[in-house]
């Protein structure tokens, strides 16, 4: 299984890196940004995953003159919190993903737009107030999405983006934590500052 993941990593990287009319280029992309629509078999104490949270995080790419890959971390603190009940809670996500752009050098003065997708983990943290129903679980992930990106100098950008997650393969904890399969859902739209180096 190792071996046919690094495979995978060194063939992507030599289609990221293959000569063509640019080289590849790493950005970073520290974010800020909203959840919304959630969904989730978790005992929602506060009945707020659904509610919109503030998220944050940043994302660090490589990206060819088409393909890219990325690590995309995003952490919302409060998710299961908004009442009485809930103390604390937050949802962290980590995701590899594959971006495919439009070819960089056709959109060299205006806006390059891309879809990403891919999978990582997904953790849900809740303390109730009678720390009678804590949850501390990870998830494994799935997330597709897309953006826009803009360059207002050589260096420095601005980048739009939507993503839907959603957890999979949860297993049945009864009714101490979840509602079934523990599964949890969301979309999350941010701004981020772009950093090309």
């Amino acid at each position: 299984m190792r071996s046919a993941a690094r495979v995978g990593l060194l063939a992507l990287a030599s289609l990221l890196l293959w000569p063509s009319e640019g080289r590849a280029e790493w950005q970073i992309k520290p974010f800020l940004g909203v959840t919304f629509g959630g969904d989730t078999t978790f005992v929602d104490l506060d009945q707020v995953a659904g509610h919109p949270k503030i998220a944050f995080g940043v994302t660090n790419a490589l990206l060819g003159e088409v393909i890219g890959v990325e690590a995309d971390l995003g952490r919302v603190p409060g998710f299961f919190t908004g009442g009485h009940l809930v103390v604390n809670s937050s949802v962290t996500t980590l995701t590899g993903n594959v971006v495919l752009a439009l070819p960089r050098h056709r959109t060299r003065y205006t806006l390059r737009p891309y879809v990403v997708g891919g999978a990582g983990l997904m953790h849900v943290h809740i303390d109730d107030f009678l720390a009678v129903l804590p949850v501390a679980s990870s998830l494994a992930a799935l997330d597709v999405g897309g953006g826009a990106t803009g360059f207002l100098t050589d260096r420095i950008g601005v980048s739009w983006d939507v993503r839907y997650f959603r957890s999979i393969g949860g297993h049945d904890e009864g009714l101490a934590v979840s509602f079934g399969a523990e599964q949890l859902s969301f979309w999350r739209a941010n701004m981020a500052l772009v950093i090309r180096y």
